[in-house]
């Protein structure tokens, strides 16, 4: 029964790679910003499903400690690229209003 438990912890971490790959493709391509900071935030979660799912198989609890500081990181991460778009999105906006009142 161990066994079939190690080969299938491994067996996750190695999909979730497989999915990481595609997702840094789309994080590369885009078309938009936005489609990025989905695609960065997918990587993020999923390395962190991937450093609980090592802990577990290696029996190393520090590992829950790192995904805990990574998963803060990447919450802060995403809060400030949300801010990042909403400001962009206002000055571009604006930009469109003074052109169309001349």
């Amino acid at each position: 029964m161990k066994d079939f438990t190690s080969m299938f912890l491994l067996g996750s971490v190695i999909f979730l790679s497989v999915l990481i790959f595609f997702c840094m493709i789309r994080a590369i391509k885009g078309p938009r910003f936005t489609d990025r900071v989905v695609a960065g935030n997918m990587i993020s979660t999923m390395i962190i499903v991937i450093l609980s799912i090592l802990s577990v198989y290696k029996n190393e609890p520090f590992l829950i400690d790192v995904a805990i500081v990574y998963a803060m990181l990447s919450f802060i991460m995403v809060v400030v690229l949300c801010r990042l778009v909403i400001v962009r999105r206002r000055v571009h906006e604006k930009e469109e209003q003074e052109n169309g009142n001349r």
